[in-house]
């Protein structure tokens, strides 16, 4: 019988072509502990899949977190292997000197993360935030870019009442009506939307030099130890990301990669096409190229962290970001 599961695995492996032959597995009896978001990208569809699992013999736990600080403070207790971050919440990791190491782009968030006011309140700019309350995840790559907005409006912090939030909590305080505005991505993002109006969105910022992006680090001790498990996820990642981009057409509400996004992300089926589209996904080759892990990643970072410093959100800048990144696992899986 074949399930939607089986039926996953199968698009999966046949996606990964030539980029890799299904070969013995890795490491029977390994365990990795991958900690994820509500971010909704090709990856869930290779959670779904079990194709992971499957190549490399190990055993994989995904498990989710609210936001990229708190799984960056997971991963340095030791508690996680691997991780999903965005930008900001990995530039302040890396100011902190934790021994983490960003390998794979997971996204160019564009215009995936949006500033929208309510309906009614009144605010039709950013400069008409001034002494309303505003919902976004500290530290996070929306509140990076909203930090940014303000200023550009001529507007201090102090001015704004901004909370910390996680997605789940700007949801639930925008429904009881406690936000004038939120900073966010999908699949929350779709909902205030409903209700809302966009006043600016990264894809506005990244124009003017504050782009961000969504990763995956790995901790220097597992990226160590298990390089080769790692080399077979980012071809997996690599694959997944090629399908969508051939044949994301066919990725509708009714489809087996929409379902699967909508499992692990919570999102609406309906809100996952619309979701998917306002991302960029690099390829491998793009991924290995100075746009991204051969030096842009690291300057983003950077930019970020002076930022961050800027707002006391970190107390000291890392002295090289690039030791922060690598292109090694990227390079291998190019490689035949």
């Amino acid at each position: 019988m074949i399930t939607r599961k089986t039926l996953l695995s199968a698009l999966v492996a046949t996606a990964l072509g030539a980029l890799a032959g299904p070969g013995p597995a890795l490491a029977a009896g390994k365990t990795v502990t991958f900690a994820y978001q509500d971010m909704t990208t090709p990856i869930r569809v290779l959670m779904e899949s079990g194709e992971l699992e499957k190549q490399t013999g190990y055993t994989v736990k995904w498990v989710k977190f609210g936001g990229g600080g708190d799984v960056i403070r997971a991963m340095a207790s030791g508690n996680v292997d691997l991780g999903e971050a965005g930008s900001s919440p990995i530039a302040a990791a890396a100011s902190q000197g934790l021994p983490l190491k960003l390998f794979w782009i997971l996204d160019d968030i564009g215009d995936a993360e949006q500033l929208v006011a309510r309906k009614g309140t009144g605010i039709t700019s950013i400069k008409d935030l001034k002494g309303k309350t505003v919902g976004v995840p500290f530290v996070s790559t929306a509140h990076y870019q909203l930090m940014f907005a303000l200023k550009e409006a001529g507007l201090s912090p102090k001015d704004v009442r901004v909370l910390n939030m996680r997605p789940p909590e700007i949801a639930a305080a925008w429904e009881r009506g406690d936000l004038d505005a939120a900073f966010i991505w999908a699949p929350v993002l779709t909902n205030v939307k409903k209700s809302g109006t966009v006043l600016a969105s990264a894809g506005d910022f990244a124009a003017k030099g504050k782009a961000t992006f969504d990763g995956i680090v790995a901790t220097d001790a597992f990226l160590s130890a298990h390089r080769d498990f790692l080399v077979t996820f980012v071809r997996l990642l690599a694959a997944a990301d090629a399908d969508y981009a051939k044949s994301g057409s066919t990725w509708t509400t009714a489809s087996p990669q929409v379902a699967a996004i909508a499992k692990w992300t919570g999102a609406a089926p309906a809100d996952v096409p619309e979701a998917l589209a306002a991302y960029r996904f690099p390829t491998l080759a793009e991924q290995a190229s100075p746009r991204w892990l051969g030096g842009g990643a690291a300057d983003a970072l950077k930019s970020t962290a002076e930022f961050l410093k800027e707002q006391g959100r970190v107390p000291d800048l890392a002295p090289n970001y690039g030791a922060f990144v690598t292109a090694d696992v990227v390079d291998a899986a190019l490689k035949p």
